[in-house]
C-alpha cells in the first residue's frame, strides 16, 4: 500500500539532505516538486541487503543503486567487521565491473573502509568477478566486495559480498551486515577517504592489475591441464561488452589453443552494452553475433561470457550446424570431464542445484561420487561443498546450476565462466582428437543415463482472491494427483521439514513433484511479481543410432506440454 504523502515527503527530504551526490539529489527533488507520490514510494523502498548483497536499478533514493546507498552499505560492513575477532591484519578486497557507476562505487567503498581503519586491496580497473573471488581467498580477506550487476539489464548495478571463507555470504552474516547498514548515519556523514584508483593510492590502499594475477591462471592450468591434441580447434569467444575477453583469451592461449577468435563488436568493456541491452546469454538473440561469427569461421566451439565473466554459455556442432547447449547440457559435459579428472583421488564431491537436471546427479552416483543437491545459488553449493569436505565425505570436484553457472576448481569458490570455458574447450579438444563432438558425447551420456530435457514457464496470477500459498498447499496435499497422463508419486514441500535437512536445503517456498515416468516438476513463487515459476525435467530413452537433434526436439516439446498441463491444473 502506498504510504501517506506526509510520510513520503519527510522520507524524501531526509534522504535528499543526506545524499552527497548532486545528480541523485536533483533527481529525487524533481519527483518531490512534481508531487509524484507513486514514484517516491517506489524509490524509497530500501534495497534489501541479503545473501546476494545488493542489486537494482541505478537512480536516486534508498530503493536504487547510488552513491548514498553504497556509502551506507560500506559503513555497515566496516561496523560489522569491527565486531569480528582477528580481522585487522587481513586486507579487504574490492573489485568492479565495467558498468558506468561501478568504479565510483568501488572507490567510495574503499574510501569508507580506509577511514574505518582497514587495509584495502583493490583492482585498479574493471575485472572479472572470478579473479576478485580468487584474490579474496588467496589473501584471506575477511570480506571481498565486487561491484557488479552481472548479467542484469544495462540500467542496473549491484554489490556482491564474499565472507571470510571466500564464499558468498549467507545467514547470519547477511542479517548482521544488514542490521549495521540500517544503523549507519546519513550518507553525507559517513567518514571516508577521498581517492581515485587512477591516482597514487593513499596509505592503506594497494592497487592490483588483473593482468598480473598469474596465480589465478596457474591454478586453472593445474586443475584443467592442457592436452596434446587438437590445439588448432577453432574457438570463437564473446565477452558481451564485459571483462571476459582478456582472461578467456589468456587461459586458452596458455593451454596452447592457436585458433582463438573474438567477436570484435563485443570484445571491449562497455557498460552501455550497445549490441545487447540485456546482456544475459540465456536471453533469445543475445548470442546471435557470436553464432554468426562461429559459422563464418567454421568454429567447432563458441564460448560466451556474461559481462562479469562468472557465467558461461556455449554452442557446438550438431549435425553440422552450431547449436546452443543449454545450462544442463554444459553441466553434464563438464561433470563428465571433471569426474574423469578426479579419478584416483579422494571420493569426488559433485553438487548441483535442486532445479537443475537430475542427469548430473545420476552420472555422479553411477561413478561412485558423492552427489548433493542444494537450493539455487553458489553460496549454497559451496557452503555444502566445504561442509561435506569437513565431514570427510570427499573432495570438491564440480558444482553447477542450470542458469549457466559452473565451478570447476576449488581456487574460486563461486561460479567461474573463465575456468569453465577452459575446461569445456579441453573436453571439446579431447573429443575432436577421436573425431567426435560435444553433442556426440552428450548422445553417449544420454544412451547410458537417459535423455533428460528441461523447460521453464512463468504463470502470471491475477485477482486479489488468488493466494499463492493456497495454490502450493493444494498441490502439496493432493494425494491422487495426475498431470496429463503422468501420476505424481510424491511431493517434496520445502516449506516444511527444515530440521530434517541440511542447511543448504532449508525452508523455501518450493515444491518438487516426482512423476511415475521419472520426470520432475518444480513450482515456486517469483520473489518480485505475482506469478509462479514452473520448471520441468523429462526423461526419455534414445538409442545409439537415434537422431539426437530429433530426440531432443521431441523431449523438449514433451517438457513444454507437461508445463502447460501443470499450468492448467493450477489455474482451475
Amino acid at each position: 500500500m502506498t504510504r501517506a504523502a506526509s510520510e513520503l515527503l519527510a522520507l524524501a527530504k531526509a534522504w535528499i539532505d543526506g545524499d552527497p551526490e548532486p545528480n541523485t539529489r536533483a533527481e529525487l527533488s524533481a519527483l518531490v516538486a512534481a508531487g509524484d507520490l507513486a514514484a517516491l514510494d517506489e524509490r524509497l523502498q530500501p534495497l534489501s541487503f541479503g545473501t546476494a548483497g545488493l542489486r537494482g536499478a541505478v537512480g536516486a533514493g534508498s530503493g536504487r543503486m547510488n552513491l548514498a546507498v553504497v556509502l551506507r552499505t560500506a559503513h555497515g560492513i566496516a561496523s560489522y567487521l569491527k565486531e569480528q575477532p582477528a580481522v585487522a591484519s587481513s586486507p579487504i578486497v574490492i573489485g568492479f565491473d565495467a558498468r558506468p557507476t561501478s568504479r565510483g562505487f568501488a572507490e567510495a567503498s574503499a574510501g569508507v573502509l580506509l577511514a574505518a581503519g582497514f587495509r584495502v586491496v583493490a583492482f585498479a580497473r574493471p575485472t572479472a568477478t572470478p579473479l576478485c573471488a580468487f584474490l579474496g581467498r588467496e589473501l584471506g580477506a575477511p570480506i571481498t566486495i565486487v561491484v557488479t550487476a552481472s548479467h542484469n539489464p544495462r540500467g542496473d548495478n549491484g554489490y556482491k559480498v564474499y565472507g571470510a571463507d571466500a564464499v558468498q555470504i549467507v545467514s547470519p552474516v547477511d542479517r548482521e551486515i544488514a542490521r549495521h547498514i540500517a544503523l549507519a548515519p546519513a550518507a553525507r556523514d559517513v567518514p571516508r577517504v577521498a581517492l581515485s584508483f587512477a591516482e597514487a593510492p593513499p596509505a592503506g590502499l594497494s592497487l592490483r592489475d588483473p593482468d598480473a594475477l598469474a596465480g589465478y591462471f596457474s591454478a586453472i592450468s593445474a586443475a584443467v591441464p592442457a592436452s596434446a591434441v587438437a590445439r588448432d580447434l577453432a574457438i570463437v569467444h564473446s565477452a558481451l561488452h564485459g571483462v571476459g575477453t582478456a582472461p578467456m583469451r589468456r587461459t586458452l592461449v596458455e593451454a596452447g589453443f592457436t585458433q582463438v577468435h573474438v567477436v570484435a563488436a563485443q570484445a571491449e568493456p562497455d557498460g552501455a552494452f550497445p549490441t545487447t541491452p540485456f546482456p544475459n546469454p540465456e536471453e533469445p538473440g543475445t548470442m546471435d553475433l557470436a553464432l554468426a561469427e562461429g559459422e563464418r569461421l567454421g568454429a567447432a566451439l563458441v564460448l560466451v561470457n556474461d559481462p562479469d565473466a562468472d557465467r558461461l554459455a556455449a554452442a557446438a556442432r550438431l549435425e553440422g550446424a552450431l547449436s546452443v547447449l543449454d545450462g544442463n547440457q554444459v553441466g553434464a559435459l563438464l561433470a563428465d570431464y571433471l569426474l574423469g579428472s578426479c579419478a584416483g583421488t579422494a571420493r569426488p564431491l559433485i553438487l548441483s542445484s535442486i532445479v537443475s537436471s537430475p542427469l548430473v546427479d545420476m552420472m555422479a552416483k553411477a561413478r561412485g561420487a558423492h552427489s548433493e543437491r542444494t537450493h539455487t545459488g553458489f553460496k549454497w553449493l559451496w557452503h555444502a561443498g566445504l561442509e561435506l569436505e569437513r565431514r570427510g565425505c570427499g573432495r570438491f570436484c564440480f558444482a553447477y546450476e542450470e542458469a549457466l553457472g559452473y565451478s570447476v576448481f576449488p581456487a574460486v569458490r563461486d561460479k567461474d565462466g573463465i575456468a569453465a570455458g577452459r575446461a569445456l574447450a579441453e573436453l571439446a579438444a579431447a573429443l575432436a582428437g577421436r573425431g567426435a563432438t560435444l553433442f556426440q558425447r552428450l548422445h553417449e551420456l544420454y544412451v547410458e543415463h537417459g535423455l533428460w530435457a528441461s523447460g521453464a514457464r512463468n504463470l502470471a496470477l491475477s485477482g486479489a482472491a488468488i493466494s499463492i500459498g493456497a495454490l502450493l498447499d493444494g498441490l502439496a496435499s493432493n494425494t491422487a494427483l495426475t498431470i496429463g497422463e503422468a501420476k505424481v508419486l510424491g511431493v517434496i514441500d520445502y516449506r516444511v521439514g527444515e530440521a530434517s535437512r541440511p542447511a543448504w536445503l532449508g525452508s523455501a517456498p518450493l515444491l518438487e513433484l516426482q512423476l511415475d515416468d521419472d520426470s520432475r516438476l518444480f513450482v515456486r513463487p517469483s520473489g518480485t511479481e505475482p506469478k509462479l515459476k514452473l520448471y520441468a525435467h523429462v526423461k526419455r530413452s534414445i538409442t545409439p543410432q537415434g537422431s539426437l537433434a530429433s530426440s531432443l526436439s521431441d523431449a523438449r516439446r514433451d517438457a513444454a506440454t507437461l508445463l502447460q498441463q501443470l499450468a492448467a491444473l493450477l489455474q482451475r
